[in-house]
C-alpha cells in the first residue's frame, strides 16, 4: 500500500493511505457477533498488508477494545500507529447515556488508563474525541501537549471540532490530524473544515468512509441488521429516508461497474482522490472485507467519474439522532 503523511509537525505522522476502524469489533455493531480471535486475525491480516494507522477508543466497549488491540499488537507494536481517543464518559452499566470531558485532570487520567490497556509505553496519535464545551480547547489542548513532552503520546487530534475550535487548538499546541465523519454519504466537511485543515497543515482522517456500511451496496433495510445495531435508530436508516438513500448507492454501482470494482471500493478511491493527507479508516470484523477495503488503493477513477461521484445526490436524513456532542 502506498503511504501519505498526516501533518506538518516534527515532519508528520507516516502512515498507509487506508487505515482501520476498531470500533465495530467491541462496540455498536456488535451484536451477538463478536469475535475477538478472529479479530486479532484481521489487525494481523492489516498488518501484512501495509495497513499501518489503527483506530480505537477508550469508550468502545467502553475500554474492552484497547484491551483487544494490545493483545493484538504483542510482538507487532512496531508495525503500527497506534490512535486512540478519550473525551466521550461512558457509564458500562448505561451505556446510551454519555458525557464529554475535557478538564486537564480527566486528559491526565484518561491517558494512563489508556496505556495500561493497550500495553505500550506510548501512543502516536491521540484524539480528543468530542469537544467539552464547558472547557477551553486551551485548556485541553494544553494538558494534551504536556503528554507529548512526558513522551507518552507523539502527536495530537481532534475529531468532530469546528472551524474556530481547530485554529484554537492549532494555535496552543500543533494538531496532527482531524477525524470527522467524510464520504459520499456525509459532505459538510468539504465546505469550511477541509480548506482549513489544509491551510493549517492538518491531516483528514475520514471515519465511516462507507456510509455506516451504507456505501457498500448490501444494506436495503434495518430488518438485515442485529437488533442491538445502532444503525437501526439512524435517521438515515429509518423509513423513508433508507429508500431515498438507496439512489446514492445506485449511483456509486454504476461507477463501479465501469472500473470493475466494487462500490465501497469505489467510495475509497473517491475520497482517495481528493489529496495527500487523508486517511480513511473502514472498519470490518472479516479478513475478506479488510482486503477489499485495501484494494481501493489501486482504484482509479478518471475526471469524469470523479465528477459523477461529486455530483451523487445528498442523503436525507441527519448523521445521528442525537447531534448535541458534535462541536459548531
Amino acid at each position: 500500500m502506498k503511504n501519505t503523511t498526516l501533518g506538518q509537525v516534527d515532519g508528520g505522522l507516516d502512515v498507509g493511505r487506508i487505515g482501520l476502524g476498531l470500533m465495530g469489533m467491541s462496540a455498536f455493531y456488535t451484536g451477538n457477533s463478536t469475535d475477538d480471535d478472529e479479530s486479532v486475525r484481521v489487525i494481523h491480516r492489516a498488518l501484512d498488508v501495509g495497513v499501518t494507522l489503527l483506530d480505537t477508543a477508550d469508550m468502545y466497549g467502553p475500554h474492552t477494545n484497547e484491551q483487544l488491540l494490545g493483545r493484538a499488537l504483542k510482538g507487532r507494536r512496531d508495525q503500527a500507529v497506534v490512535a486512540t481517543k478519550f473525551g466521550n464518559v461512558t457509564d458500562p452499566e448505561a451505556r446510551a447515556e454519555r458525557a464529554v470531558d475535557g478538564r486537564p485532570d480527566y486528559v491526565r487520567k484518561s491517558v494512563d488508563g489508556s496505556l495500561q490497556r493497550l500495553g505500550i509505553d506510548h501512543i502516536d496519535l491521540y484524539y480528543q474525541h468530542r469537544v467539552d464545551p464547558q472547557v477551553p480547547i486551551e485548556e485541553t489542548v494544553g494538558a494534551m501537549g504536556e503528554l507529548v513532552t512526558a513522551g507518552k503520546v507523539r502527536f495530537l487530534g481532534l475529531s468532530e471540532a469546528a472551524p474556530e475550535t481547530i485554529r484554537r487548538a492549532h494555535a496552543t499546541h500543533p494538531i496532527t490530524a482531524l477525524q470527522t465523519e467524510w464520504s459520499l454519504w456525509s459532505r459538510d466537511p468539504e465546505v469550511e473544515i477541509l480548506p482549513l485543515t489544509r491551510e493549517l497543515g492538518i491531516g483528514f482522517v475520514p471515519y465511516s468512509p462507507l456510509g455506516r456500511g451504507f456505501l457498500t451496496g448490501t444494506i436495503r433495510s434495518v430488518d438485515e441488521l442485529d437488533e442491538d445495531d445502532f444503525r437501526r435508530f439512524s435517521p438515515r436508516f429509518s423509513g423513508d429516508n433508507l429508500e431515498a438513500n438507496v439512489r446514492i448507492v445506485q449511483q456509486v454501482d454504476e461507477v463501479a461497474r465501469a472500473v470493475g470494482a466494487k462500490p465501497g471500493q469505489v467510495a475509497l478511491a473517491w475520497l482517495l482522490a481528493k489529496g495527500e493527507g487523508i486517511v480513511p479508516i473502514p472498519g470490518t470484523k472479516r479478513r475478506a472485507y479488510l482486503d477489499e477495503n485495501v484494494a481501493a488503493d489501486e482504484v482509479v477513477l478518471d475526471e469524469d467519474q470523479l465528477h459523477q461521484l461529486d455530483d451523487v445526490a445528498a442523503p436525507r436524513g441527519a448523521r445521528y439522532a442525537d447531534m448535541s456532542t458534535v462541536d459548531r
